[in-house]
């Protein structure tokens, strides 16, 4: 069976740039370990019949397991999942349909629809396609186009900063992660695949806009538990960069604004009665993360520190306490560590300033990469 329309290789980037619909055919547990942005997961099996379908096909070969498949999935359940798929298309008639290769489940659910009156198009070669489209775009990228890393001390402000920039890349905001041991978010990281997925759209978007260089944060190799991808990380490794240079004051503000404040709100979103309670375990946790480079003394002085300023903060709603363990976490910790790291790139440095004038810098730099 292969009748009807097939989306080809060279049409994947206009898909994935224009944010097309897609549904997505394969079982929940191989959608949940990566997909596309703009797809849903509407399978043609469940894991569990999946997982029969596989079983028959090792034992008795390819004819048994399509016989088993079709039979798993008929009557009143091949209408109700057929049924998923129609509500999308009529909500959204321009949306394409993709398995893992490409092959026996989009031919048949591009068949099923069909005989319904559905003339849906296909992924040529499926997801796994689309994922070498993907891994090819992001190490063309990494290799064609200019980056400019934003470097700085923590609070400094580079992620508000990059939201300011034309051609920037957030990649704290692609992992859900602010960096760091306290920069765990509510709603936790994306698999790394999507990861890496969000992070080559944007910058594809970018480059159909007429950009041939980006503007990103200095990270280190992973981003809480996602690690960049290496194609990228090379890139970054030989980047120049501009570092932002912000007092000591208006960091600690910015850093009980993210990490104290903004934190707080995410938390109480989802669990208002019990999210302070579960953002007070987290900010405490994520020092006991770095006790051991704290070293005793100074952990224990940090925790007794934020264990009142949470306490002042449910008693009075002010945050102001925090500033007692944020300081001396910046001035006896990050700052030292940062400074030390940006040391063995000083050749690479390129600009320092304000946040104001790094800004200016890297939007002059933008235009010239028009």
């Amino acid at each position: 069976m292969k009748s009807g329309q097939v989306v080809s290789a060279d049409q994947f980037g206009q898909l994935l740039m224009d944010g097309s619909p897609l549904i997505d055919l394969r079982a929940p547990l191989e959608f949940n370990e990566g997909a596309f942005p703009a797809a849903q997961n509407l399978w043609l099996m469940t894991d569990e019949e999946r997982a029969q379908v596989g079983t028959c096909y090792k034992r008795l070969g390819h004819d048994a397991a399509v016989a088993l498949g079709h039979k798993l999935v008929n009557g009143d359940t091949r209408a109700r999942r057929l049924q998923r798929w129609i509500s999308q298309l009529e909500h959204a008639p321009s949306t394409q349909i993709y398995c893992f290769r490409g092959g026996q489940r989009s031919e048949i659910a591009q068949q099923w629809l069909a005989d319904v009156g559905f003339h849906v198009p296909r992924i040529e070669g499926g997801y796994k396609a689309l994922r070498r489209f993907m891994i090819s775009s992001l190490s063309r990228l990494s290799q064609q186009q200019s980056i400019l890393i934003l470097g700085g001390l923590a609070g400094s402000g580079k992620t508000d900063l990059l939201a300011e920039l034309p051609a920037s890349l957030d990649l704290e905001g692609f992992a859900n992660h602010r960096g760091s041991a306290f920069g765990r978010r509510v709603a936790g990281h994306p698999t790394p695949i999507n990861f890496e997925h969000a992070l080559t759209i944007a910058w594809l978007q970018l480059e159909r806009r007429g950009y041939t260089g980006i503007v990103t944060e200095d990270e280190s190799r992973t981003i809480g538990r996602l690690a960049l991808p290496q194609s990228f990380w090379q890139a970054l490794m030989t980047s120049p960069i501009a570092v932002v240079e912000e007092s000591l004051e208006s960091r600690i503000r910015r850093i009980i604004r993210d990490y104290v404040e903004r934190n707080l709100a995410d938390w109480l979103a989802q669990d208002p009665e019990r999210g302070f309670e579960q953002f007070s375990s987290e900010l405490l946790a994520s020092l006991a993360r770095v006790e051991k480079r704290l070293g005793g003394v100074r952990f224990k002085e940090m925790q007794t520190a934020m264990q009142t300023a949470l306490k002042h903060q449910g008693s009075s709603g002010s945050t102001a306490e925090h500033e007692s363990w944020v300081r001396p976490l910046l001035t006896d910790y990050y700052d030292p560590m940062y400074a030390y790291q940006l040391a063995k790139k000083q050749d690479r440095i390129i600009y320092r300033g304000s946040a104001d004038q790094v800004a200016q810098y890297c939007r002059a730099a933008s235009s010239n990469a028009l």
